[in-house]
C-alpha cells in the first residue's frame, strides 16, 4: 500500500481467520512464532499502545520488522501448526517453550499397534514425540479430536498381532464410543492400523491435512470396492470430522461442558450400591422434551460414559407426533422418542446403556418402559427424577431418596441438566429459525 512500510502493508492486510504468525527482525530471522484464533486481532494487539504489555513482549515488538503468516482452517491446526514452526524455526523468543521440562508432549510408541498419550516424561524408551506444547489444556482438547478422527488406542495391553486370542477378544467401550478401532481383537489388522496412525502424524505435522483426507478418500474408495463397509464407514467419518473443523475447530467445542463438583468415579458406584445393580452404570443416557404449548416440540438425549459427558452421543429428535401433530404432549413425547431411540439401537445391534433418566415423573417414566417393552429392548435399568424432591422413580413406582449430597444423585441431576440445557437449545434454534422465516 502506498506510504505504507512492508509490515505495516501486512498489518493491515491481516486475515480475520485462524492460523500461526511468525515475527522476524531487520535480519529476516525467525524470533518469535505464536497461533491464534483470529490473525487480525491478535498480531495487531501486540502493536497497539497502552496494551500493557510484559518487558519480554516490549523487547519482542520493538525488533519486529517483518511476519509471515500461515493461514488454516482451524485453532485445533494453529495448535499443531505452531509447534511444528517452533520445532523447526527454533525461534529464541519461544526459547522456555523449547527448554523448559514442564511443558507437556504428544508421545507415539513404537509398537506393532501404538497407543498415542500425553506426557511430561521425556525419557521413555521406543517412544515418538511432538511438542512440548505450550498449552496443556489445548493440547488435551486436541488429543480428544484426534482420537474421534484417528481412534488410536490408549490402553497399556500388549499386543501381538500373532496372538490367536484376539479372536475371541471382547473390545472396550472406547471402541464403541468410537473413540478406538479395537486392535486388541482382529476387527483390525497391524497394516491398517499403521496407516492410521501414519495419518495421525501426517496431521500432526501441522500442514498435512490434505494429504491425510486424499489418503483417506483412496482407503474409502477401496474399502467400499472390496465390500469392507465398515472399514469405508469409519474413513468416511473421519474424512467427515477433519471437514467439520473448518465449521466447529475451535479447542474449546473439544472439552466436556462445565461440570458440577463430585467425584465422576463416585458416582458410578454410589448408583451401582444404591440401585443394587450387577454391574456399574458406566453409560447413562438422559432424556427431556421441550416445547411451547405444543410449539416446536423437540426432545434431546445425552450421554454420559463413566460420569463424564460424551458429547459425540448427543442426540436431538423432531417429535413427530401422530398423524404428524406432535401436540402438547410430554407423555406421548417421551413414548415416541425413548421408542425411536432403542429401536434404532436394537436393529443396527449397537450396545444399550446401562440405565436411562427420565426428566419427570411416573407417568413419562411408565410411557418409557412401556415403549420399551414393546420394542423388546431388555437391560439399561430405567428411572425418572423428579425436580422439585430430586426423588427417583422406577416404573412401578417405588421412589429412591438418596441424599443431596450423594454423588450418584449428583451425577444423574447432573445428565437431567444437561439434557434440558441441550433439549432447551435445539428448541429455540427451532424458534429463531422459525421467526426469520426459515425452514424447520
Amino acid at each position: 500500500m502506498p506510504g505504507m512500510d512492508p509490515l505495516e502493508a501486512k498489518l493491515a492486510d491481516l486475515p480475520q481467520a485462524p492460523g500461526c504468525y511468525v515475527f522476524k527482525d531487520a535480519a529476516g530471522t525467525e524470533i518469535y512464532v505464536g497461533k491464534a484464533v483470529n490473525l487480525r486481532r491478535r498480531v495487531s494487539s501486540y502493536f497497539q499502545r497502552h496494551a500493557g504489555h510484559p518487558a519480554k513482549t516490549l523487547r519482542l515488538v520493538q525488533e519486529v520488522a517483518d511476519l509471515d503468516v500461515y493461514v488454516v482452517d482451524s485453532e485445533v491446526e494453529a495448535l499443531l501448526l505452531e509447534n511444528q514452526l517452533i520445532k523447526e524455526l527454533q525461534p529464541r523468543f519461544n526459547i522456555r517453550l523449547k527448554d523448559d521440562k514442564n511443558y507437556p508432549l504428544l508421545a507415539v510408541t513404537r509398537e506393532a499397534f501404538p497407543r498415542v498419550f500425553i506426557t511430561r516424561d521425556r525419557k521413555l524408551e521406543k517412544v515418538q514425540y511432538y511438542g512440548p506444547f505450550g498449552s496443556a489444556t489445548g493440547l488435551h482438547r486436541a488429543y480428544h479430536f484426534l482420537q474421534r478422527v484417528f481412534q488410536f488406542r490408549v490402553c497399556n495391553l500388549t499386543i501381538d498381532p500373532a496372538d490367536k486370542r484376539r479372536r475371541y477378544a471382547r473390545p472396550c467401550l472406547n471402541f464403541h464410543i468410537k473413540r478406538c478401532s479395537a486392535p486388541c481383537t482382529t476387527r483390525i489388522d497391524e497394516e491398517r492400523y499403521g496407516e492410521d496412525i501414519k495419518a495421525l502424524k501426517a496431521f500432526l505435522s501441522g500442514r498435512g491435512k490434505r494429504a491425510v483426507l486424499g489418503s483417506l478418500r483412496e482407503r474409502m474408495a477401496a474399502a467400499a470396492a472390496a465390500m469392507r463397509y465398515e472399514d469405508a464407514a469409519r474413513f468416511r467419518d473421519q474424512i467427515r470430522a477433519i471437514d467439520r473443523l473448518k465449521e466447529r475447530g475451535k479447542l474449546r467445542d473439544y472439552d466436556a461442558p462445565g461440570a458440577p463438583v463430585f467425584d465422576n468415579e463416585a458416582g458410578v458406584a454410589s448408583l451401582e450400591r444404591e440401585l443394587a445393580l450387577d454391574r456399574p452404570p458406566r453409560t447413562v443416557e438422559a432424556f427431556d422434551i421441550a416445547h411451547l404449548q405444543g410449539d416446536h416440540v423437540v426432545a434431546a438425549m445425552v450421554q454420559f460414559i463413566d460420569g463424564v459427558p460424551h458429547r459425540d452421543g448427543y442426540r436431538r429428535f423432531r417429535i413427530r407426533g401422530v398423524g404428524g401433530d406432535p401436540a402438547n404432549d410430554d407423555f406421548a413425547a417421551m413414548r415416541e422418542v425413548v421408542g425411536r431411540r432403542y429401536r434404532r439401537l436394537r436393529d443396527e445391534g449397537h450396545p444399550l446403556p446401562d440405565l436411562v433418566l427420565i426428566d419427570g415423573g411416573l407417568g413419562q417414566v411408565r410411557m418409557a418402559a412401556a415403549v420399551m417393552a414393546e420394542e423388546q429392548v431388555a437391560g439399561p435399568v430405567l428411572l425418572g427424577l423428579a425436580k422439585r424432591e430430586e426423588t427417583l422413580i422406577r416404573p412401578d413406582g417405588e421412589e429412591i431418596r438418596l441424599p443431596k449430597r450423594d454423588p450418584g444423585l449428583k451425577l444423574l441431576m447432573y445428565a437431567r441438566d444437561e439434557a434440558h440445557r441441550f433439549s432447551r437449545r435445539y428448541f429455540h434454534l427451532l424458534q429463531h429459525k422459525s421467526l426469520a422465516g426459515g425452514t424447520d
